[in-house]
């Protein structure tokens, strides 16, 4: 399996702008499946907890919003690391004998889909018409470094992924143990068995 950066990085604006105007929907196979799962939750979680912030939706629609962000928060890790299995089963990184990358490709993929996300909604602060020129300009400076941000990130996948499929580098998957989710590590559920129904 061949992974492309930019390839990866393109498909993320994509799924951004599309799902905007339609409703969100992972349908790749393989890979893509993942990366589109973890952009899905990403997507998701966004716009939760933009919901989760307004102050006129009354106690409900917040914990409701919180819930959800929890969960989709929990699937995001979760496909993150599907995605480093899928690389691991591709490239077999090497165990020892040379540099260590401390972030894993499913990081680095899930942190662009965030910036996907920000380069998306800063784009909208630009052209808002009810904004004034001073914010649309602000927004325009935030925009310029979210892009060279993601630039910069997506070149650095590369070189990773380059470097592992070559033996020159290597990366340790440790998976998460997201314990706030998980009935038997989390002392509020365990020791309260009701609140974690």
């Amino acid at each position: 399996m061949k992974f492309e950066a930019d390839k990866i990085a393109a498909r993320q604006l994509d799924l951004t702008a599309r799902w905007h105007q339609a409703t969100p929907a992972a349908t790749g196979e393989g890979f893509d499946r993942l990366l589109e799962e973890n952009h899905l939750r990403n997507f998701s979680l966004w716009h939760e907890e933009d919901v989760a912030r307004r102050d006129d939706l009354g106690f409900e629609a917040v914990y409701k919003a919180k819930r959800n962000i929890d969960r989709f928060n929990q699937e995001r890790n979760n496909f993150a690391e599907e995605m480093d299995k899928a690389v691991v089963a591709a490239l077999t990184p090497p165990e020892s004998g040379c540099p260590r990358n401390s972030e894993t490709p499913g990081m680095m993929i899930d942190r662009l889909s965030i910036l996907a996300l920000k380069e998306f909604h800063m784009h909208e602060e630009t052209v808002r018409a009810d904004a004034s020129a001073a914010h649309k300009e602000k927004c325009a400076e935030k925009l310029a470094r979210i892009r060279r941000q993601r630039a910069d990130l997506t070149g650095c996948l590369a070189d990773l992924l380059a470097d592992v499929a070559a033996k020159r580098r290597t990366f340790s998957v440790y998976y998460q143990f997201k314990m706030y989710n998980d009935p038997a590590l989390n002392p509020q559920l365990y020791r309260n068995p009701k609140s974690g129904a």
